[in-house]
């Protein structure tokens, strides 16, 4: 039954704000360094020292962008000013979003000129969240254009853009954060072979700095602000890529990092095989549908 309730919110997410947190037995949450299960609500409270949180997910898991949702919404009830950064929106659309938010223009304005995700309805109840209690939605990742010349010809040729291109993107040259990072991303194309050559990587790189780059402009404008930044887990997993780009920008802020996933064994898991993750690890119920 619980089960078909959650279906049944996934499926309308984009309409409505939930009125009730998520039950509790679809997902697990750890805190790595009191090594202890907790709550949402105490997940909530442990952010009271953070200035930036870092929610890694999996970009179809159903239960993830509730819990998302629920952690903004009882961090906005919680602290004087709350920020939202999403990895889905790209900086050259902040201006057409900050009208969305602002009320200057329509839903419809903002689907038409937006590059949005093909699975923007799971997030978008966040952003109605923050247009209702006007938060400010930061539009933290690199136009796929310039990652993709990355990809076909290296960071050098970003040196040829304009100034005004150049400001939508973090500050070259861009850090390639080689080892670790590296390393694991060489892991997730097949090995060396598979990336082919740096250029690849490098596109990941500007991903991962334009969004660190971003977040610490956000942070430096408003510096009593608790930010939550959404994103690939792979980009904050471990605390490399995004977190360690952000930690070279802004070494005075404070971060917390969540990685969630669905895993089989989140019943009775085995917390020991993913503390090295994050901050915070949550399982969710893998039997549950995903959205895409």
């Amino acid at each position: 039954m619980i089960k078909l309730v959650l279906c049944c919110l996934v499926g309308i997410l984009p309409l409505i704000a939930f009125s009730s947190p998520l039950d509790s037995i679809l997902y697990r949450i750890y805190d790595a360094r009191a090594q202890r299960e907790i709550t949402l609500a105490d997940l909530a409270e442990a952010l009271h020292d953070t200035d930036v949180i870092f929610f890694g997910e999996e970009h179809n898991d159903s239960i993830a962008h509730v819990l998302q949702y629920e952690l903004l919404k009882t961090m906005d009830e919680r602290y004087h000013e709350v920020a939202l950064s999403m990895e889905m929106f790209v900086s050259d659309d902040q201006l057409i979003l900050d009208e969305y938010l602002a009320g200057l223009i329509t839903e419809r304005n903002l689907n038409k000129d937006v590059v949005l995700w093909n699975n923007y309805n799971d997030y978008r109840p966040m952003v109605e969240y923050a247009k209702e209690r006007q938060l400010r939605v930061l539009a933290a990742n690199a136009p796929s254009r310039y990652t993709n010349r990355v990809t076909r010809e290296g960071l050098e040729s970003l040196d040829s853009l304009s100034e005004t291109a150049k400001a939508l993107l973090a500050p070259l040259p861009i850090d390639t954060l080689t080892g670790n990072y590296h390393d694991k991303f060489a892991g997730l194309m097949g090995g060396h072979e598979g990336m082919g050559n740096l250029k690849i990587y490098q596109s990941q790189s500007l991903w991962d700095a334009t969004m660190a780059y971003r977040i610490s402009l956000l942070a430096k404008c408003k510096p009593d602000v608790k930010i939550m930044h959404l994103n690939g887990r792979f980009h904050s997993d471990e605390k490399l890529g995004t977190v360690a780009q952000l930690r070279r920008y802004a070494p005075e802020l404070s971060i917390m990092n969540i990685s969630c996933f669905p895993h089989e064994g989140f019943i009775q898991p085995n917390w020991s095989e993913f503390v090295h993750l994050g901050d915070y690890i949550i399982l969710t119920d893998p039997t549950i549908a995903r959205t895409f």
